[in-house]
Protein backbone atom coordinates (compact mmCIF):
# COMPACT_ATOMS: atom_id res chain seq x y z
CA UNK A 1 0.00 0.00 0.00
CA UNK A 2 0.82 3.44 -0.95
CA UNK A 3 -0.47 5.73 1.63
CA UNK A 4 -2.05 4.85 4.94
CA UNK A 5 -3.65 7.38 7.62
CA UNK A 6 -5.42 7.87 10.15
CA UNK A 7 -7.80 11.17 10.01
CA UNK A 8 -10.79 12.44 12.63
CA UNK A 9 -13.92 11.77 10.89
CA UNK A 10 -16.16 12.48 13.04
CA UNK A 11 -19.86 12.08 11.89
CA UNK A 12 -21.77 14.61 11.83
CA UNK A 13 -25.56 14.51 11.58
CA UNK A 14 -28.02 16.70 9.04
CA UNK A 15 -27.32 17.69 5.46
CA UNK A 16 -25.44 20.28 3.95
CA UNK A 17 -27.64 23.31 3.38
CA UNK A 18 -28.74 24.36 -0.24
CA UNK A 19 -26.56 27.60 -0.29
CA UNK A 20 -23.38 25.93 0.73
CA UNK A 21 -23.94 23.05 -2.12
CA UNK A 22 -24.46 25.73 -4.65
CA UNK A 23 -21.62 27.56 -3.87
CA UNK A 24 -19.74 24.72 -3.66
CA UNK A 25 -20.84 23.39 -7.00
CA UNK A 26 -20.04 26.64 -8.69
CA UNK A 27 -16.12 26.48 -7.17
CA UNK A 28 -15.82 22.81 -7.95
CA UNK A 29 -16.65 23.16 -11.12
CA UNK A 30 -14.07 26.15 -12.23
CA UNK A 31 -11.28 23.60 -10.19
CA UNK A 32 -12.30 20.38 -11.71
CA UNK A 33 -12.22 22.28 -14.88
CA UNK A 34 -8.96 23.91 -14.81
CA UNK A 35 -7.30 20.80 -13.11
CA UNK A 36 -8.15 18.42 -15.95
CA UNK A 37 -7.29 21.02 -18.53
CA UNK A 38 -3.88 21.61 -16.59
CA UNK A 39 -3.05 17.90 -16.03
CA UNK A 40 -5.64 15.98 -17.97
CA UNK A 41 -8.13 13.16 -16.39
CA UNK A 42 -5.66 10.43 -15.84
CA UNK A 43 -3.74 12.82 -13.16
CA UNK A 44 -7.36 14.25 -11.64
CA UNK A 45 -7.76 10.57 -10.75
CA UNK A 46 -4.38 10.20 -8.59
CA UNK A 47 -5.69 13.76 -6.97
CA UNK A 48 -8.50 12.02 -6.14
CA UNK A 49 -6.44 8.91 -4.70
CA UNK A 50 -4.02 11.03 -2.98
CA UNK A 51 -5.88 11.34 0.80
CA UNK A 52 -3.62 14.81 1.17
CA UNK A 53 -4.73 16.49 -2.06
CA UNK A 54 -8.65 15.40 -1.30
CA UNK A 55 -8.96 16.60 2.08
CA UNK A 56 -7.52 20.14 0.74
CA UNK A 57 -10.23 19.86 -1.96
CA UNK A 58 -13.11 19.15 0.07
CA UNK A 59 -11.83 22.42 2.63
CA UNK A 60 -11.04 24.40 -0.57
CA UNK A 61 -14.94 23.83 -1.34
CA UNK A 62 -15.85 25.35 2.43
CA UNK A 63 -16.20 21.93 3.95
CA UNK A 64 -15.72 21.06 7.55
CA UNK A 65 -11.77 19.87 7.23
CA UNK A 66 -12.34 16.88 9.60
CA UNK A 67 -16.12 15.78 9.75
CA UNK A 68 -17.65 12.91 8.00
CA UNK A 69 -19.40 14.86 5.49
CA UNK A 70 -16.74 16.06 3.66
CA UNK A 71 -16.39 12.64 2.05
CA UNK A 72 -19.92 12.19 1.00
CA UNK A 73 -20.55 15.92 0.16
CA UNK A 74 -17.17 16.51 -1.42
CA UNK A 75 -17.95 13.94 -3.87
CA UNK A 76 -21.29 13.80 -4.49
CA UNK A 77 -20.79 17.76 -5.93
CA UNK A 78 -18.32 16.54 -8.02
CA UNK A 79 -20.07 13.66 -9.08
CA UNK A 80 -22.73 16.81 -10.18
CA UNK A 81 -20.31 19.30 -12.12
CA UNK A 82 -18.56 16.78 -13.61
CA UNK A 83 -19.47 16.66 -17.56
CA UNK A 84 -18.27 13.33 -19.27
CA UNK A 85 -18.15 15.49 -22.86
CA UNK A 86 -15.86 18.54 -21.18
CA UNK A 87 -14.23 16.72 -18.71
CA UNK A 88 -14.13 13.24 -20.47
CA UNK A 89 -14.51 11.72 -16.93
CA UNK A 90 -17.20 10.82 -15.54
CA UNK A 91 -18.92 9.60 -11.75
CA UNK A 92 -21.46 6.99 -10.09
CA UNK A 93 -22.85 6.04 -6.92
CA UNK A 94 -23.04 8.06 -3.84
CA UNK A 95 -24.34 7.56 -0.43
CA UNK A 96 -26.33 4.89 0.67
CA UNK A 97 -29.81 4.40 -1.97
CA UNK A 98 -27.36 6.02 -4.72
CA UNK A 99 -24.41 3.66 -4.16
CA UNK A 100 -26.79 0.18 -4.77
CA UNK A 101 -27.13 2.30 -8.77
CA UNK A 102 -23.41 2.31 -9.52
CA UNK A 103 -24.15 -0.75 -11.82
CA UNK A 104 -26.82 0.79 -13.70
CA UNK A 105 -24.46 4.71 -13.65
CA UNK A 106 -21.80 2.67 -15.11
CA UNK A 107 -23.71 0.74 -17.71
CA UNK A 108 -24.91 4.34 -18.48
CA UNK A 109 -21.56 5.62 -18.69
CA UNK A 110 -20.61 3.15 -20.96
CA UNK A 111 -22.84 4.15 -23.28
CA UNK A 112 -21.76 7.65 -23.29
CA UNK A 113 -17.97 6.28 -24.02
CA UNK A 114 -18.70 4.09 -26.68
CA UNK A 115 -17.52 1.32 -23.94
CA UNK A 116 -17.56 -2.38 -25.15
CA UNK A 117 -19.87 -4.76 -22.97
CA UNK A 118 -16.46 -6.00 -22.05
CA UNK A 119 -15.57 -2.90 -20.75
CA UNK A 120 -18.54 -2.34 -18.92
CA UNK A 121 -18.53 -5.61 -17.19
CA UNK A 122 -14.89 -4.95 -16.46
CA UNK A 123 -15.79 -1.63 -14.43
CA UNK A 124 -18.61 -3.00 -12.53
CA UNK A 125 -16.65 -5.85 -11.77
CA UNK A 126 -14.11 -3.28 -10.03
CA UNK A 127 -16.55 -1.20 -8.38
CA UNK A 128 -18.29 -4.19 -7.01
CA UNK A 129 -15.12 -6.18 -5.89
CA UNK A 130 -13.76 -2.85 -4.11
CA UNK A 131 -17.03 -2.26 -2.18
CA UNK A 132 -16.58 -6.36 -1.43
CA UNK A 133 -13.19 -6.52 -0.18
CA UNK A 134 -13.71 -3.29 2.02
CA UNK A 135 -16.91 -4.40 3.69
CA UNK A 136 -16.05 -7.85 3.73
CA UNK A 137 -11.92 -8.18 3.08
CA UNK A 138 -11.45 -5.79 5.74
CA UNK A 139 -13.44 -6.13 9.21
CA UNK A 140 -13.23 -3.13 10.95
CA UNK A 141 -16.27 -2.86 12.35
CA UNK A 142 -17.27 -0.20 10.08
CA UNK A 143 -19.95 -1.48 7.13
CA UNK A 144 -19.65 1.06 4.19
CA UNK A 145 -22.22 3.48 3.67
CA UNK A 146 -20.79 5.35 0.65
CA UNK A 147 -19.31 4.38 -2.59
CA UNK A 148 -18.10 6.55 -5.60
CA UNK A 149 -16.89 5.12 -8.70
CA UNK A 150 -15.25 7.69 -11.18
CA UNK A 151 -13.95 6.46 -14.69
CA UNK A 152 -11.88 8.08 -17.81
CA UNK A 153 -13.06 8.26 -21.41
CA UNK A 154 -10.15 5.82 -21.59
CA UNK A 155 -11.29 3.21 -18.94
CA UNK A 156 -9.22 4.42 -15.86
CA UNK A 157 -11.09 4.78 -12.42
CA UNK A 158 -10.82 5.81 -8.52
CA UNK A 159 -12.86 4.69 -6.05
CA UNK A 160 -13.50 7.00 -3.03
CA UNK A 161 -15.73 4.82 -0.37
CA UNK A 162 -16.72 5.84 3.49
CA UNK A 163 -17.76 3.12 6.34
CA UNK A 164 -19.19 3.67 9.61
CA UNK A 165 -18.97 2.34 13.18
CA UNK A 166 -21.96 3.04 14.44
CA UNK A 167 -20.85 2.20 18.13
CA UNK A 168 -18.43 5.11 18.45
CA UNK A 169 -19.40 7.12 15.77
CA UNK A 170 -16.55 7.46 13.67
CA UNK A 171 -15.79 7.35 9.60
CA UNK A 172 -13.45 4.98 7.95
CA UNK A 173 -12.50 6.28 4.37
CA UNK A 174 -10.82 3.88 1.18
CA UNK A 175 -9.10 5.66 -1.44
CA UNK A 176 -8.92 3.12 -4.81
CA UNK A 177 -6.61 3.67 -8.32
CA UNK A 178 -6.94 1.52 -11.08
CA UNK A 179 -3.92 1.88 -12.30
CA UNK A 180 -2.15 0.25 -9.03
CA UNK A 181 -4.11 -2.62 -8.53
CA UNK A 182 -2.32 -5.58 -9.58
CA UNK A 183 -4.75 -7.75 -7.28
CA UNK A 184 -7.78 -7.08 -5.65
CA UNK A 185 -6.88 -9.02 -2.81
CA UNK A 186 -3.54 -7.96 -2.88
CA UNK A 187 -2.40 -4.40 -1.12
CA UNK A 188 -5.04 -2.95 -3.37
CA UNK A 189 -5.44 0.41 -2.18
CA UNK A 190 -3.82 3.58 -2.08
CA UNK A 191 -5.09 4.74 1.49
CA UNK A 192 -7.12 3.86 4.12
CA UNK A 193 -7.67 6.03 6.50
CA UNK A 194 -9.64 6.24 10.19
CA UNK A 195 -10.69 8.12 12.96
CA UNK A 196 -9.10 5.52 15.84
CA UNK A 197 -6.52 2.54 15.34
CA UNK A 198 -8.27 -0.75 16.33
CA UNK A 199 -5.94 -3.46 17.42
CA UNK A 200 -8.42 -6.73 16.16
CA UNK A 201 -9.10 -5.85 12.30
CA UNK A 202 -8.96 -9.14 10.00
CA UNK A 203 -6.89 -7.85 7.10
CA UNK A 204 -7.33 -10.71 4.59
CA UNK A 205 -5.67 -8.05 1.88
CA UNK A 206 -2.57 -8.58 3.79
CA UNK A 207 0.94 -9.05 2.48
CA UNK A 208 0.88 -11.64 5.85
CA UNK A 209 -2.45 -13.15 4.72
CA UNK A 210 -2.01 -15.30 1.50
CA UNK A 211 -1.54 -18.33 3.36
CA UNK A 212 -4.85 -17.69 4.91
CA UNK A 213 -6.71 -16.58 1.52
CA UNK A 214 -4.98 -19.84 0.40
CA UNK A 215 -6.01 -22.23 2.86
CA UNK A 216 -9.59 -20.14 2.79
CA UNK A 217 -9.83 -21.24 -0.55
CA UNK A 218 -8.83 -24.39 -0.16
CA UNK A 219 -11.54 -25.20 2.79
CA UNK A 220 -14.72 -24.20 0.17
CA UNK A 221 -13.23 -26.87 -2.64
CA UNK A 222 -13.46 -29.74 0.03
CA UNK A 223 -16.00 -31.47 1.43
CA UNK A 224 -18.32 -28.90 2.42
CA UNK A 225 -19.56 -31.67 5.55
CA UNK A 226 -15.32 -31.42 6.59
CA UNK A 227 -15.97 -27.80 6.47
CA UNK A 228 -19.02 -27.53 8.77
CA UNK A 229 -17.17 -30.21 11.11
CA UNK A 230 -14.35 -27.94 11.36
CA UNK A 231 -16.70 -24.69 12.15
CA UNK A 232 -18.02 -26.92 15.22
CA UNK A 233 -15.38 -28.01 16.38
CA UNK A 234 -14.12 -24.31 17.65
CA UNK A 235 -17.92 -23.28 18.88
CA UNK A 236 -18.81 -23.00 22.04
CA UNK A 237 -19.52 -25.25 23.67
CA UNK A 238 -16.75 -27.65 22.24
CA UNK A 239 -14.40 -24.89 22.18
CA UNK A 240 -12.70 -26.78 25.18
CA UNK A 241 -11.20 -29.08 22.69
CA UNK A 242 -9.43 -26.20 20.66
CA UNK A 243 -5.50 -27.48 22.59
CA UNK A 244 -6.02 -29.98 20.43
CA UNK A 245 -5.73 -27.56 17.20
CA UNK A 246 -3.15 -25.56 18.76
CA UNK A 247 -0.28 -28.05 18.81
CA UNK A 248 2.37 -27.09 15.76
CA UNK A 249 3.96 -29.82 13.53
CA UNK A 250 6.79 -30.33 16.30
CA UNK A 251 4.80 -30.41 19.60
CA UNK A 252 5.19 -26.27 20.88
CA UNK A 253 2.04 -24.82 21.38
CA UNK A 254 0.48 -23.02 18.81
CA UNK A 255 -1.73 -19.32 19.99
CA UNK A 256 -4.68 -18.50 18.12
CA UNK A 257 -4.74 -14.83 18.83
CA UNK A 258 -8.34 -13.83 17.86
CA UNK A 259 -10.52 -16.60 19.43
CA UNK A 260 -14.20 -14.52 18.14
CA UNK A 261 -15.92 -17.01 15.72
CA UNK A 262 -19.20 -15.60 13.96
CA UNK A 263 -22.26 -17.88 15.22
CA UNK A 264 -22.91 -18.72 11.86
CA UNK A 265 -22.11 -19.05 8.26
CA UNK A 266 -23.55 -18.91 5.14
CA UNK A 267 -23.82 -22.48 4.00
CA UNK A 268 -26.12 -21.97 1.21
CA UNK A 269 -23.20 -19.63 -0.09
CA UNK A 270 -20.36 -22.20 0.37
CA UNK A 271 -22.06 -25.08 -1.38
CA UNK A 272 -22.40 -22.84 -4.40
CA UNK A 273 -18.67 -21.71 -3.36
CA UNK A 274 -18.24 -25.84 -3.53
CA UNK A 275 -19.77 -26.17 -6.44
CA UNK A 276 -18.02 -23.39 -8.56
CA UNK A 277 -14.41 -24.55 -7.20
CA UNK A 278 -12.85 -21.34 -6.63
CA UNK A 279 -9.38 -20.83 -8.36
CA UNK A 280 -8.44 -18.37 -5.86
CA UNK A 281 -9.86 -16.14 -2.80
CA UNK A 282 -10.57 -13.32 -5.33
CA UNK A 283 -12.68 -15.70 -6.90
CA UNK A 284 -14.46 -16.62 -4.01
CA UNK A 285 -15.02 -13.40 -2.83
CA UNK A 286 -16.63 -12.61 -5.45
CA UNK A 287 -19.68 -15.40 -5.23
CA UNK A 288 -22.71 -14.03 -3.65
CA UNK A 289 -23.51 -14.58 -0.35
CA UNK A 290 -19.69 -14.88 0.68
CA UNK A 291 -20.00 -12.25 3.34
CA UNK A 292 -18.39 -10.83 6.55
CA UNK A 293 -18.95 -13.61 9.10
CA UNK A 294 -18.37 -16.45 6.44
CA UNK A 295 -15.29 -15.11 5.47
CA UNK A 296 -14.26 -14.77 9.15
CA UNK A 297 -15.62 -17.94 9.95
CA UNK A 298 -12.72 -19.82 7.05
CA UNK A 299 -10.02 -17.35 8.39
CA UNK A 300 -10.19 -18.55 11.71
CA UNK A 301 -10.64 -21.79 10.79
CA UNK A 302 -7.35 -21.22 8.97
CA UNK A 303 -5.61 -20.54 11.50
CA UNK A 304 -7.00 -22.61 14.41
CA UNK A 305 -6.83 -25.81 12.90
CA UNK A 306 -4.16 -25.22 9.83
CA UNK A 307 -2.13 -22.65 11.23
CA UNK A 308 -2.47 -20.12 8.64
CA UNK A 309 -2.16 -17.05 10.37
CA UNK A 310 -4.31 -13.83 8.96
CA UNK A 311 -3.20 -10.30 9.60
CA UNK A 312 -5.31 -8.72 12.72
CA UNK A 313 -3.02 -5.89 11.94
CA UNK A 314 -5.38 -2.46 11.06
CA UNK A 315 -4.18 -1.33 7.37
CA UNK A 316 -4.87 2.02 8.75
CA UNK A 317 -2.10 2.88 10.88
CA UNK A 318 -0.62 6.77 10.95
CA UNK A 319 -2.01 10.28 10.52
CA UNK A 320 -2.87 12.45 7.66
CA UNK A 321 -4.37 15.62 9.52
CA UNK A 322 -2.94 15.43 13.02
CA UNK A 323 0.19 14.62 12.13
CA UNK A 324 3.17 16.92 13.63
CA UNK A 325 6.25 18.87 13.76
CA UNK A 326 7.39 16.42 16.59
CA UNK A 327 6.43 13.66 14.57
CA UNK A 328 3.43 12.50 16.66
CA UNK A 329 1.80 10.30 16.03
CA UNK A 330 3.24 11.03 12.31
CA UNK A 331 5.28 13.84 10.60
CA UNK A 332 3.50 15.40 8.51
CA UNK A 333 3.93 14.76 4.60
CA UNK A 334 5.27 18.13 4.23
CA UNK A 335 5.60 17.44 -0.10
CA UNK A 336 2.28 16.37 -0.44
CA UNK A 337 0.78 19.20 1.70
CA UNK A 338 2.87 21.53 -0.36
CA UNK A 339 1.58 20.13 -3.65
CA UNK A 340 -1.76 20.08 -2.74
CA UNK A 341 -1.69 23.63 -1.33
CA UNK A 342 0.12 24.87 -4.54
CA UNK A 343 -2.25 22.97 -7.41
CA UNK A 344 -5.17 24.11 -5.53
CA UNK A 345 -4.15 27.42 -4.82
CA UNK A 346 -3.49 28.42 -8.66
CA UNK A 347 -6.51 26.81 -9.73
CA UNK A 348 -8.70 29.00 -7.55
CA UNK A 349 -7.08 32.14 -8.59
CA UNK A 350 -7.69 30.86 -12.04
CA UNK A 351 -11.18 30.36 -11.88
CA UNK A 352 -14.10 32.62 -12.81
CA UNK A 353 -15.56 33.68 -9.71
CA UNK A 354 -15.77 36.85 -7.96
CA UNK A 355 -12.26 37.78 -6.04
CA UNK A 356 -14.32 37.51 -2.64
CA UNK A 357 -15.14 33.74 -3.28
CA UNK A 358 -11.26 33.39 -4.55
CA UNK A 359 -10.13 35.00 -1.13
CA UNK A 360 -12.34 33.15 1.03
CA UNK A 361 -11.35 29.55 -0.92
CA UNK A 362 -7.33 30.19 -0.19
CA UNK A 363 -8.16 31.25 3.23
CA UNK A 364 -10.06 27.89 3.87
CA UNK A 365 -7.24 25.89 2.20
CA UNK A 366 -4.45 28.48 4.50
CA UNK A 367 -6.64 27.44 7.62
CA UNK A 368 -6.58 23.64 6.58
CA UNK A 369 -2.70 23.77 6.25
CA UNK A 370 -2.13 25.24 9.06
CA UNK A 371 -4.33 23.45 11.29
CA UNK A 372 -2.58 20.14 9.95
CA UNK A 373 0.93 21.42 10.08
Amino acid sequence: MRKTGIAELPLHGGKAPPWLVSRMRRLAREIVTILIDEYGEDEFLRRLSDPYWFQSLGCVLAYDWHSSGLTTVTTAVLKHVIDSGEHHLAAAGGKGKFSRRTPKEIEQIGKTFGFSEDQVHSLQYASRMSAKIDNTAIQADSPLYHHAFFVTQEGKWAVIQQGMNVQDRTARRYHWLSEHVESFVNEPHDAILADKFRNRVLNMTARESEEARKVSTDLVKDDPRKLRRDFKSVLPPRQKTLSRWLVGREGEERVARILTMPRRMNWEALRQAYELQPKNFEELLSIEGIGPATVRGLALISEIIYGAEPSWKDPAKFSFAFGGKDGVPYPVNRKAMDEAWHILKSAVEEAKIGSREKLRAIRRLESFLSRVK
